[in-house]
């Protein structure tokens, strides 16, 4: 089992039960659709786990904004990530603040000790409030303008894929050669715009000008898969993802909320707005749109954004199915995989531990569990159960 940060979670999908190590082949006609990720809320765009991803992404372009390469690995809450040796900026912008995933970004600016002189705030609703960092001190929020986000070195997007469409280009470059890092699915699947998770691929965002972030439910498998890549070559991907709320945005936790609250007054759930089904009580198969290839649309994401992180070839098989659980953060995902070699029990828990961003909790009794899990930086994963068979082996609960 993978659980990750805040709702930061991914969960690659195993098969049926009964096909467990053969996927089933995926429908090559169904190509990269940009257009169908422009308004994708979480398990699509905008999902409120991803927030800490761009923030890591911004450690190393606040290095380079000054001309620094110098990074070293820090432990933070007990965990490693990716830190600036010593580089500054003077200003990140964060487009969209007043969001759940917007909130959660300052947090992770906070938190994480970002080296930044500043940190300026727009939103469009909330324009004129005024915002109290423990870090920054009081920001007020700014309406949108070109003018005034260009006045940034880094701007992360917590924003609709349509607004990124026609945004993110405009702001990036310009008199202090900003950067965007966009968190929606705009621009995922752009040929000419990096695809990353630092501790995989970071070295892309070296001279990229805007950068995409992958969906929730990617970052994190692809945290505890990328390992596993480079000394075993994955063969088969087979996930299964357990979703929590907060996938939805703070919408979804609310919904989650007041429909247990409402049962607990009167035994009636109330009509589900955000979920396709009650929430409560209940497990719903069915994130994101479905597919001409009968997979959802959260689901195919991992299939293409696995390959294009990794740049796996054709051959390599990835079957996800994702599942939104009645948990409010910390997505949870089980995954099993076939790799070109030999995967030794003790071999691959080492090479776990020793990953950058993920901790291995190995002990039956410490177990990793959505509720202790909320808000803790590194992904965690727990004890891997080998078939006996070479090359095949599976993260298990």
């Amino acid at each position: 089992m993978i659980q990750g940060p805040a709702n930061l979670a991914f969960v690659l999908q195993a098969c049926p039960p009964a096909r467990i190590g053969v996927a089933p082949a995926l429908d090559k006609s169904l190509k990269f659709a940009p257009a169908q990720f422009l308004d994708d809320k979480c398990g699509s765009g905008i999902g409120f786990p991803v927030a800490f991803a761009p923030v890591f992404a911004f450690y190393g372009l606040a290095c380079r904004q000054r001309g620094r390469r110098g990074c070293r690995k820090q432990c933070r809450q007990q965990a490693s990530a990716v830190a600036v040796k010593a580089g500054s900026v003077d200003s990140v912008g964060i487009i969209g603040c007043s969001g759940a995933v917007g909130q959660e970004m300052l947090k992770c600016l906070e938190n994480c000790d970002f080296p930044t002189k500043a940190v300026k705030l727009f939103a469009k609703r909330s324009a004129g409030q005024v915002v109290e960092s423990a870090k920054f001190g009081q920001i007020t929020i700014e309406p949108f303008s070109l003018e005034k986000v260009q006045e940034c070195e880094i701007v992360l997007m917590a924003v609709s894929g349509g607004f990124s469409l026609e945004w993110a280009k405009q702001i990036a470059g310009g008199p202090k050669n900003t950067v965007v890092v966009d968190n929606s699915s705009a621009w995922r699947y752009n040929d000419e715009v990096p695809l990353v998770v630092p501790e995989i691929n970071g070295e892309k965002i070296s001279s990229a000008s805007l950068i995409a972030n992958p969906n929730c439910t990617t970052a994190i498998g692809a945290m505890a898969l990328w390992p596993l890549h480079q000394k075993y070559k994955l063969k088969k991907v087979l996930m299964s993802t357990y979703q929590a709320a907060s996938g939805a945005g703070a919408e979804g936790m609310a919904e989650l909320e007041n429909g247990v609250a409402e049962w607990a007054k009167t035994g009636v759930c109330p009509k589900p707005e955000f979920f396709a089904h009650q929430l409560p009580f209940n497990v719903i198969a069915h994130i994101d749109d479905f597919q001409e290839n009968g997979y959802t649309k959260e689901e195919m994401k991992v299939t293409w954004e696995l390959q294009k992180i990794f740049q796996l070839s054709e051959d390599v098989k990835i079957s996800c199915t994702a599942v939104r659980v009645p948990t409010l953060r910390a997505h949870s995902e089980s995954i099993t995989v076939e790799t070109e070699q030999p995967t030794p029990p003790d071999e691959a828990r080492e090479l776990l531990r020793g990953a950058q961003g993920v901790k291995v909790v190995d002990e039956p009794d410490k177990k990793t569990v959505p509720i202790t899990s909320q808000r803790y930086w590194p992904i965690q994963c727990g004890g891997g159960a080998h078939s006996g068979e070479s090359g095949l082996w599976k993260e298990r609960p």
